[in-house]
Formats: structure tokens, sequence, C-alpha cells
């Protein structure tokens, strides 16, 4: 997933060319004074970092920094854009276009650091900050593209671009900032663009309330068991685990079952104890609905509603129109169809899964339906007696350090000749989080990259990447990324094992890494992951093809207590498993996709929702209902689409899939996992960044349009991959 710098535009930050500055209520064309500077001594932010690449200086940052940087970078900020916007001088590429680019460095450098740790390590002070700022910077946005004078020039160059002698990437930035402005408002009447700015400053309040709800909800969650053998079916380590969890939480001879933030809790597959299944499916699925101050269903309902009147005032029927109209996908109908185009075969299949996981509950005299809470525990052991596969026997061969080194690392070393070095001199923001230098192929230094894997209680959940300094040759810099996870934190003395879904994770995050750390833009606004959203997941989701790759498979699986690979017997499994649950899977995400733009599909007229009865509507609607297999998140904790800048975009997973299994399919008709073919993938995709119209960029690489059958036949959805 790669949310983070959508939800900078959630908060209303402009960073430039984002995908993921008007007044404050009351109408006013400017923002109101934020408050006098801070001397720039007394405020890291102030001045570019020295460390190596710039990296932010955590040693030196304090919570109290980031207010008055924020507030000093939009008058700054503010400042520029008014000298571009004033000036007499006709307006060119570069006393305009580029002259935005450059300005707001400020802003920029302490927004990417302040959002980075909201998301992955906040608390009281950081929350309060973003509860006051949000507002301010939606103020802040609309008074950038909002202006009148700002936009005419950029209008004046949109008009004038055939004849500017610009060159494509100059053409491209030129329409990315004329249709942002555009898309913005800047168009509207002064009465309309006072009605935005005030829906603006509103949708920002209601996306951080959300987010701080739904952590507190989570974090209040989570399952205490007081009686060591409810957890009968748990490893050892898992064990562990939950009682340091207890203790961390002053809960000293109890044990903590965090969730986590998907419907399903991983610790369903193994725990034995149906009665507690049941309640932590239950704690999952009504974490934020139960009222009180974590119920998040009044924000929900709203923001779906004034995302509805904003989109209508911008011109489009839907906020999904909106939405998709500068996506690969263009309509909800396309996204729509390429979804529901799946519902029937998937749903299917997860019938066919249920019936097999019913029969085995027969022949146990178990006495019940299957239900939600039983799916993932039935299907680890229908995987057991089907693949002779179980997740006991894999977990100890996938360490996280030996997968990072020997499998993510690996894999980049082959592919694109990448080395890379731990710098324990760069300071970081907690103390679970690495540094690595990254090398080129020639030795050159090429990035920064920071990991953060463990589950916090303070971090939001799932996985996630995002820069802390963007590459750019208009301002010299290289990149400075960071991948964020959630997976489970061992007791102290204890290995970090992981499930291959954790592994996939890894691999996928460092997918959208990839895409950052090989950025060669000129532009910020164009650089790195600043590309459609239903094109952002391609290189991450292809990247994760390379974790069952044999030669790195066999680098990294290894026992963490022998070293000895893992016998390829157990690999066979596997591999042979990997279309297993398939039609749970697909139907899930299926889901939640559907639901996400069927909240998005309503009219501005449309009243608010009772969130219940419409959930349960649209999925009948599409198809897509089944009591064994909820939606992947429920509308209350669907993070990506009311906190996160997912909003009618999480198709875009579904989307991007059916491009990375494509490209893997062009990698096995060329030889496969070769120097040649990934610098091929380099030079044409993953340095290019939003340089190139993203169809017309995979077009060139491919040499035709994507076709799904690639994907339908890696999920086993047609094809011989089935599970017989």
């Amino acid at each position: 997933m790669h949310p983070s710098r959508l939800l900078l535009v959630a908060a209303g930050v402009a960073v430039a060319g984002c995908a993921p500055m008007s007044a404050p209520v009351g109408g006013s064309t400017r923002p109101q004074a934020a408050g006098p500077s801070v001397p720039a001594r007394d405020n890291p932010f102030f001045t570019a970092s020295t460390l190596p690449f710039q990296a932010p200086p955590f040693d030196r940052i304090q919570d109290a920094d980031y207010q008055p940087a924020l507030e000093e970078g939009m008058r700054l900020k503010l400042a520029e854009i008014e000298a571009i916007a004033g000036q007499t001088a006709a307006p060119t590429f570069d006393n305009t276009i580029v002259a935005m680019e450059r300005s707001g460095a400020l802003l920029t450098r302490v927004s990417k650091v302040f959002f980075a740790l909201t998301q992955a390590n906040t608390n009281d002070a950081l929350q309060k900050v973003e509860s006051e700022e949000s507002p301010r910077l939606a103020a802040h946005h609309d008074a950038i593209y909002l202006n009148d004078r700002l936009f005419h020039r950029v209008q004046s160059l949109y008009e004038r671009r055939a004849s500017l002698g610009l060159s494509p990437v100059q053409v491209a930035l030129l329409e990315r900032y004329h249709r942002d402005f555009v898309r913005s408002g800047a168009q509207l009447s002064d009465a309309d663009k006072a009605r935005l700015r005030e829906m603006n400053q509103e949708q920002s309040r209601l996306n951080t309330e959300f987010q701080n709800r739904l952590l507190a909800a989570t974090k209040a969650g989570a399952v205490v068991v007081d009686d060591r053998a409810q957890l009968a079916g748990l490893d050892e380590g898992a064990i562990a685990a939950a009682a340091q969890a207890g203790k961390d939480r002053g809960m000293e001879g109890k044990w903590v079952l965090p969730l986590q933030n998907t419907t399903q809790q991983p610790v369903q597959a193994s725990l034995q104890n149906r009665a507690l299944r049941r309640r932590l499916f239950e704690a999952s699925t009504r974490r934020a609905d139960a009222g009180g101050p974590n119920d998040t269903r009044e924000v929900v309902r709203r923001l779906a509603q004034l995302r509805a009147q904003r989109a209508q005032l911008l011109g489009f029927r839907t906020f999904a129109a909106y939405s998709l109209d500068d996506q690969m996908a263009k309509t909800p109908e396309a996204a729509i169809k390429l979804l529901t185009d799946m519902s029937l075969p998937a749903t299917a299949r997860a019938r066919a899964e249920a019936a097999r996981m019913q029969q085995l509950i027969d022949r146990q005299n178990g006495g019940f339906k299957l239900a939600a809470w039983d799916w993932q525990y039935y299907a680890e052991q229908v995987r057991k007696a089907q693949y002779d596969l179980d997740e006991s026997q894999i977990k100890p061969y996938f360490e996280l350090d030996r997968v990072l080194n020997d499998g993510v690392f690996f894999a980049a070393h082959q592919l694109y000749g990448l080395t890379f070095k731990e710098r324990r001199d760069i300071p970081v923001y907690h103390p679970d989080v690495r540094v690595f230098e990254v090398f080129d192929a020639d030795g050159s230094s090429l990035a920064l990259w920071y990991c953060d894997y463990f589950k916090r209680d303070n971090k939001s959940g799932g996985a996630w990447m995002d820069n802390f300094v963007d590459q750019s040759g208009l301002f010299g810099t290289k990149p400075v990324v960071f991948n964020v996870a959630n997976f489970t934190k061992p007791a102290p003395g204890q290995p970090a094992l992981l499930s291959f879904d954790d592994v996939t994770t890894m691999f996928h995050e460092f997918g959208h890494a990839l895409h950052g750390i090989f950025s060669n833009a000129q532009y910020p606004a164009v650089s790195g992951t600043n590309v459609p959203r239903d094109f952002v997941e391609f290189p991450s989701q292809f990247n994760e093809h390379w974790a069952l790759e044999p030669t790195v498979f066999a680098h990294y699986a290894r026992h963490y207590r022998t070293g000895a690979p893992m016998p390829a017997a157990l690999v066979q499994k596997i591999k042979a498993a990997r279309t297993f649950n398939q039609g749970f899977a697909t139907t899930e995400y299926l889901a939640a996709a559907l639901l996400d733009l069927a909240w998005h599909n309503l009219p501005a007229d449309a009243p608010q929702q009772d969130v219940e009865a419409f959930e349960t509507q649209a999925l009948a609607r599409y198809n897509v209902a089944m009591a064994e297999v909820p939606p992947r998140y429920r509308t209350p904790y669907f993070a990506h689409v009311w906190g996160g800048g997912y909003a009618a975009g999480y198709y875009a997973y579904m989307w991007s899939e059916v491009l990375d299994d494509d490209a893997y399919a062009w990698f096995t008709e060329h030889g496969g996992m070769t120097r040649a073919n990934g610098q091929r993938f380099r030079d044409m995709i993953l340095s290019r960044g939003g340089t190139q119209e993203a169809g017309a960029m995979y077009r060139a690489f491919r040499g035709r349009d994507p076709r799904v059958e690639s994907l339908l036949e890696q999920r086993g959805l047609q094809g011989g991959s089935q599970d017989k």
C-alpha cells in the first residue's frame, strides 16, 4: 500500500504535484496569519538538514517544532506564490511553473516528516497539532489553487503549450499543473469558491477525526485473554508476543491480541478456541461502530455526503467520477466492470471453499455451520490436509532479517545491481527503525531507505511507503524513502518469524521503495511515485513476484536456528498452495473495493446513509454478499478511503494487478530474472515517475495494452491453476 503521500492531500497539503492553499471559514481570500515566525536557530526544520541526503535530524526534532514550522512554512510559501502571481513579466514556463516547483521548501520539509510520524509514531501532542493545522493547511491549499492571477498565468501557458518549445516532460508538468488547478476549483465563481473553501476545511477536519478515532478504536479493541489455555494452537513465539503486549499495557499476567487493520485477524488461523475466535472477530468488525468517542460512523456518513457535494460543485456527477477522471480507469463504470467481471468466478470459488470446510467440520462432529470467524482456522486445516502444509512449518524459515537481506535486497541486486549498507549513524524516530544506504551497480550512492516493521499502538494499521526527501534534478536531491509495516514484534530474545503473507508484504512495499529510489526526474511534481493511484501499485505488486522466484526463495528461506534451506518438498507445497483460498481472498477484496465505489457513487442530493443498511444493500447489489466472507475492510474502519487517499480508489490494487501480472508474463517470456530485463524495467517504468501518461508508459514497455488473462491465471480463477 502507498497511502502516506495521499494522506498529505487528505490533510490539505499541496506538496508538488501530489497524488497522496484558501481561506478559513468566513470567506476571506487569504488565510489568516498563522502567528509570528520562529527564529531558525530554534527549530531544526528552518534550515535544510546537514545529514547525508538531507535526512531528517530526528535527534534534534521535538514535538514542539512541528507547529511553528508548518505555520512559518505556509507563510513563506504564500509569499513566494504571491510574488509569482503578482509579477509584471509575461508568464513563462520558468517564471511560473518552475517557480512554483521551487516554492515551499520549508513547508515540504516539515510536512513530509510530520505526516509520516502522525501515521507511524503519533502521540497526543502530534494529534493535537494535526487537528489544529489540517484546516489551516486546507485553507493554504485553496489560497494557491483558487488564486485567479496565478491561474491566469498557468492558463496562458497551457493554451500556448504547443508553441513554447517545451520538452515532453515540461509539457506533462504544465498539463498536470493546469489539471490540478481546474480540479481544485480555479474556474469556479467567487461564490462557489467560498463554498468550496468551507467544504475543504470541513473535509480536512473530518479526515483527521476519522484517523484519530480509528487509531483509538483499534487500540481499545485489542482482546485481553486471562487464561493461557485459551491460546491453544498458537506457537510459543506468538504466545510470548501476546504476553509482552500485555506487559506493555500494564497487564502483567494477561495476554493481549492487538487488532490488525483488516477484518480477519491472522491468529484466527491457529486459535483452537472457537469462542475466542468469535470474540476476536467481533472485536475487529465492531471496533469503530459500538458508540462512544471512537465510533466513526457519524464521520463516515458526513464525509460521503460532503465529498459528493464537493464533486458536484466541481462539475462531476459523483465523487467517484471526480476521483477517477485523472486516473487510468477514467470512469467509475470502468473500475466497477473490472471488479464485477471477477465477482462471479470469485464467489463461486469461495462457496466451493466454504463447502469443503463445512465437510471438514461435519466430519469432526463440530455441530455448527461455518461462520466468518471460523474461515481462517478451517482454511488452514484444509490446507494442511490438501497440501500437507502447516503455517507453523513455514515460519521458522522466514526470519525477518534474513528475508530482508537475503531476499528483498538479494532480488534487488539480481535485477538491478543494487547493494545496501546499514547506517547506524543516521538518527531515527523510533528504536525499531533501521536505515540503509543504497548503492547503484556502479558503486555510486543512490538513496537512503528506512524500514519500520513492527506494530505499535501509536502506529496506523497496514503497510506503506513514502519519502522524507523526494528525488529532484531541479534541487539536486536524492531520494530518502521509508517503508512501514505492522508485523508482530517478538518478545525480547525471540526471533521475528514471518508468515509468507508478511514476506510478500516486505517485497510489495520495497517495490514502492524502488519506484522512489530509481526516480530520475527533473521536477519534484512528477518524480518517483507521483503517478496515478491505479498505476502506483503496479511496481509494488510486480515486485511481489520475486518472493517465490526459485533463486531468490532458496537464498532467504532458511531455518532461523540451523541455516538449513527449506526442504524442497516444503517449497513445492508452498508453490502448489499458491492459489489456495483465492476465492476467499478475491471475494473479500472485491467486497471492499465495490463498497468503496458504492459510497462514492452516491449523488450530491442523497441523504446521509445508515452505514449498516447501506453496506448490506451495496454488497448484495454487486453480488459479493457472503456472510462467511465479509469485506476485507468494513465501512467504519476502512482507513484507505476515509482517512487515507484511496477514496473511490481501492479498486486500484486490482487494476494494477492486471498490469503487474501481465508485466511479469513479459519477464517470463524474455528470460526471467536477468539484469538486462531489470534494467529495461527500471529505465522504462521505475525511473520515469509521472513524466509520461501511464498507459503510454506501459504500452512502450509491453508492446501492447495489458491483458487480464495473466491475473486470472495467477489467482487460479481460470486455466489449470485451480484447486481440485
